[in-house]
Order: structure tokens, then C-alpha cells, then sequence
């Protein structure tokens, strides 16, 4: 017997796209691992609610992409650039990307490492005020609430 290793066609159900989006998460883990100096110096800050009470998740899948940090109730991505994007094929890479998240709902934050790692206080003021602008939950009004 010979086991299937490709996700089933579409249609027939269970498994699509499951061993794509493993890898996704497998290699999610292993940038965790292997974490910039930047990203070593802003994560303590955002971890364990440690700013405006959010929830940051770090190295996550999103589609074609992996954010570096993310608050997703408020559809928040923190982008943290090496030097890779500073380049014209970096630039041009990073705006895609972003076009791509702003039209999935994201706003996107960038920071160069030289900003985290000399101005840590002002990216979290900056990331602070992004999450205090964030847009009402989606969810029903509270009963009673909101009738006409």
C-alpha cells in the first residue's frame, strides 16, 4: 500500500491544501528559533500582554506569508526589516506583500532593526497608538443595545 503524501483533489474533501499549510507552520516555528537581534529586543515587550493588554503572536502563517508579530483582534501586523529590504527587489517585494494584507484587512507596520534597537520606546508608542486606533469588533451589540 502506498500512502497518499498529496493533499486529495478538490471535492473530494478532507486534506486539501494540508501539507502546504504544515510547512507553512514548520518553517513559522523554526524563524521563532532563529529570531533577529531586533525581534530579540521587541518581542519581551509585546509578549504576555505585555502592551495595551494585546494578544502578539509572532512568526505566524497568513496566507503567503509569515508575519513577524500580529495582533489578529485587531488585525495588526509589526513588520521588522533587515537590511534584505532595503534593496529595489526588497521594496518592491515588501509593497506586494503589504498590498496583499491591506486588501486582506491588515494594517501593516514597519520598522527598520536600527529603529527597534535605538528607539524601542518610540515603536511601542507607535504601536500602542495603532492598536488604540483599531476599528470596533465586528460582533452583535450586546442585547437592548443598538435598537431602533
Amino acid at each position: 500500500m502506498v500512502a497518499r503524501l498529496l493533499p486529495l483533489p478538490p471535492g473530494e474533501g478532507r486534506g486539501e491544501g494540508v501539507l502546504e499549510r504544515r510547512t507553512e507552520v514548520i518553517h513559522a516555528r523554526n524563524l521563532r528559533h532563529v529570531a533577529t537581534p531586533a525581534e530579540r529586543v521587541l518581542w519581551p515587550a509585546l509578549r504576555s500582554r505585555g502592551l495595551e493588554g494585546a494578544k502578539f503572536r509572532r512568526q505566524i502563517p497568513c496566507g503567503p506569508y509569515i508575519l513577524d508579530y500580529a495582533v489578529l483582534a485587531a488585525k495588526l501586523a509589526i513588520e521588522i526589516d533587515g537590511e534584505g529590504h532595503y534593496t529595489g527587489d526588497g521594496s518592491a517585494r515588501d509593497a506586494v506583500r503589504d498590498l496583499w494584507l491591506t486588501a486582506q484587512g491588515w494594517r501593516v507596520l514597519r520598522f527598520t532593526n536600527p529603529e527597534v534597537l535605538g528607539n524601542l520606546d518610540g515603536v511601542l508608542q507607535t504601536v500602542a497608538a495603532a492598536l488604540a486606533d483599531r476599528p470596533p469588533h465586528p460582533g452583535p451589540l450586546p442585547e437592548g443595545e443598538g435598537a431602533a
